[in-house]
């Protein structure tokens, strides 16, 4: 099984939690599924979940090669200069990332957040497509900050070939798997002779 939700902002990206934050299990009722990867508390968009171990991890792990697409509403309009950086890697806690692929884009027809970013009327900001083959963490908040441009928001709307599309925060919807990630067969709890 194979599940996308669209993960509204505030929640945790797993599913419990002692101190009684929103998680997984507010929006997902299905047993033993588990997030691949994960998305920040304050970050929304696209989480895949699944109940198959190795699926996850193809899904998941940097070694397979699933850029990840975010949706990047940062704190003024980065020039093309701070974009180049972008793309060849940045020093992110001494060390630096892999190249990315980042353009400016128009606003994305997404939903209001709550609650809502903050602006200023002196300031403008801009949205960028970005998209990135790791996944360390905070990274795309931490390589927009790098290049002197805080992220005000972040929505994830790719993993691999797997998009974000018309779900809504809270939504989610069984994905079938793609031919590229073949369902693990289980073994047989019988002995061969």
């Amino acid at each position: 099984m194979l599940i996308a939700l669209n993960k509204p902002f505030g929640v945790l990206t797993q599913f419990t939690d002692s101190s009684g934050r929103p998680t997984l299990a507010d929006f997902v009722p299905v047993p033993d599924v588990y997030p691949c990867g994960r998305l920040d508390r304050d970050s929304e968009g696209l989480v895949l979940l699944t109940d198959d171990g190795a699926l996850q991890h193809r899904l998941s792990h940097p070694k397979h090669g699933k850029w990840k697409g975010y949706w990047v509403l940062v704190e003024r309009v980065p020039d093309a200069q701070a974009l180049a950086a972008i793309r060849g890697g940045v020093m992110v806690r001494g060390r630096k990332t892999q190249p990315a692929r980042v353009q400016w884009m128009e606003p994305p027809a997404v939903w209001d957040r709550d609650p809502p970013v903050r602006t200023r009327q002196t300031v403008v900001d801009q949205w960028l497509e970005l998209w990135i083959g790791e996944g360390m963490n905070r990274q795309v908040r931490r390589m927009t900050a790098a290049v002197g441009h805080p992220t005000l928001r972040l929505i994830r709307f790719a993993i691999g070939d797997y998009r974000l599309d018309q779900l809504q925060p809270g939504e989610w919807r069984e994905e079938a798997v793609r031919p590229s990630e073949p369902r693990t067969r289980r073994a047989s709890k019988r002995r061969r002779r």
